[in-house]
């Protein structure tokens, strides 16, 4: 356990990626849960982006300063004076070392070509060399060959690139290792968000101003990764080897974060496979401000599910689609009502939900209401609230929608079996059988749910107060600059 002190003010750099302030959703209502409730603190919000954006989706506090890093776009940062040749030369040599340890897997490698990139980022744009014709060949020349080596018994071979593979992942490549050319902020601390870019950025602050940094996981960024290519078409060698950068770029970042502080036990035995000292590990659950959250006074008049979330493929709603369907051979009066946002990138996968619905011919009964102003209404609307994911942390949905009193049906993902506890029910992700079985005993027997809501919205007062949450942070940042005790 960490000993840790209360603490006062800290310049901070949260570092996020695709969350907070630029989007709504359950990370980005936990960021700014945590900017507004340290406000003894100051927050340079560093936030990792796609494309630049324009007006935040959530205004900062006046404790928080706002930088864009997008990965993607034109830009910004020429070099200083003395690049040329012999810079571009250096870029492309820690470019063949971060090849290298990328293709053997070998975690030192890696590490001493990131911190050599991190170095020379310093001085400006590694583009001239991450992006050089040179740098091209010597993709495609090294990935050949080491396709060719025996791989050992641990180790999955590893697909022939084609020349395009080649040339698309030294361009992902080039775009992904952007914070590494940007001027990280001069503060006492660094806090990622989430593994991944987030933690990138906070590596690169670490290596160029010795700032400590901790990382909280909300999901598993790796675990996410690896389900995000699974339905990819993009070519198998090129999802090979990102999923190489994405699993070694975790490593790193556990094993130099000082303290790591996942939103539940579930994270633990990934982080620990995957380098993390255990005595660095002290989860901290999500919290909520159950004032906001008060108990549904009523009932809809008939069987309705209710869903909110964002629309996205780790939401798996082709599973509660069709759990529904089978509801409505059972109760036919039943609605499903799902209440959420398509985030940029994700309209397709809309598109493929809304066809569903009309395949199974269920348009007068399922409705996708989008975003809703208040979310206590979406959480209201429902008897029962679903919860399908195929990956989760510990969501907002689901310890919100209990601290209102209405019993869940949630998948056995992440964090969520240890937010419910027996207070609601839980099957298999992609069981659309069980699911839908859960639903139906939920919506078919009133005393249950009563039963289960009280007991939900006890659970959530007892264990997940926005209160508690904010105290362990405010406990935790001096800690990390003290050194704690371990």
């Amino acid at each position: 356990m960490v000993d840790i002190a209360p603490s006062t003010g800290i310049r901070v750099a949260l570092y996020t990626e695709g969350t907070y302030p630029q989007a709504h959703g359950g990370v980005s209502v936990w960021a700014d849960q945590l900017v507004r409730g340290l406000s003894e603190h100051t927050f340079q919000v560093v936030a990792i982006t796609g494309l630049p954006f324009g007006r935040p989706a959530l205004d900062l506090p006046p404790n928080a300063r706002l930088t864009q890093l997008p990965l993607w776009g034109e830009e910004v940062r020429p070099l200083r004076r003395g690049g040329g040749p012999a810079r571009t030369q250096a870029v492309e040599a820690a470019y063949e070392q971060l090849l290298d340890g990328l293709l053997t897997l070998d975690l030192p490698i890696f590490t001493a070509a990131m911190q050599r990139l991190s170095r020379l980022g310093l001085e400006g744009s590694l583009t001239p060399g991450l992006g050089s014709a040179r740098s091209a060949r010597r993709t495609l020349d090294l990935w050949t060959e080491a396709a060719r080596r025996p791989q050992g018994a641990q180790q999955a071979r590893l697909p022939a690139p084609t020349v395009a593979d080649a040339l698309d992942v030294q361009l992902w490549l080039e775009h992904a290792l952007r914070p590494l050319a940007s001027l990280p902020p001069e503060v006492e601390l660094g806090h990622a968000v989430s593994n991944g870019f987030s933690a990138l950025a906070a590596l690169h602050g670490h290596w160029s101003h010795g700032t400590p940094f901790l990382l909280t996981e909300h999901g598993v960024y790796l675990r996410e990764r690896y389900l995000e290519f699974r339905t990819s078409s993009a070519p198998l060698a090129y999802k090979a080897l990102l999923l190489r950068f994405h699993r070694l770029l975790c490593s790193l970042a556990y094993r130099e974060a000082a303290l790591i502080l996942p939103g539940s036990h579930y994270n633990r035995r990934w982080e620990e496979r995957l380098g993390a000292a255990p005595e660095r590990i002290v989860p901290v659950y999500n919290g909520i401000d159950p004032d906001i959250f008060p108990p549904a006074q009523s009932e809809p008049d008939r069987p309705v599910v209710s869903w909110a979330g964002r629309i996205d493929p780790l939401k798996d709603l082709e599973t509660l689609i069709r759990a529904f369907a089978m509801v409505r051979h059972r109760m036919p009066e039943a609605q499903l009502r799902l209440f959420g946002g398509v985030p940029a990138g994700n309209e397709g996968y809309f598109q493929h939900c809304q066809r569903l619905v009309e395949s199974l011919r269920l348009e007068q009964s399922v409705s996708f209401e989008g975003r809703v102003p208040d979310i206590t209404d979406a959480y209201r609307a429902g008897q029962v609230v679903a919860l399908s994911s195929v990956s989760e942390g510990f969501p907002y949905t689901v310890i919100e929608s209990m601290a209102m009193g209405r019993p869940p049906v949630v998948t056995r993902v992440g964090g969520v079996p240890e937010a419910i506890g027996e207070t609601g029910l839980v099957v298999r992700p992609r069981d659309a059988m069980a699911f839908s079985n859960a639903l139906l005993k939920l919506l078919g027997d009133a005393p249950l749910r009563q039963r289960l809501g009280q007991a939900a919205r006890e659970r959530v007062l007892n264990m997940f107060t926005l209160d508690g949450c904010l105290e362990a942070y405010r406990r935790a940042y001096p800690g990390v600059l003290t050194g704690g005790t371990l």
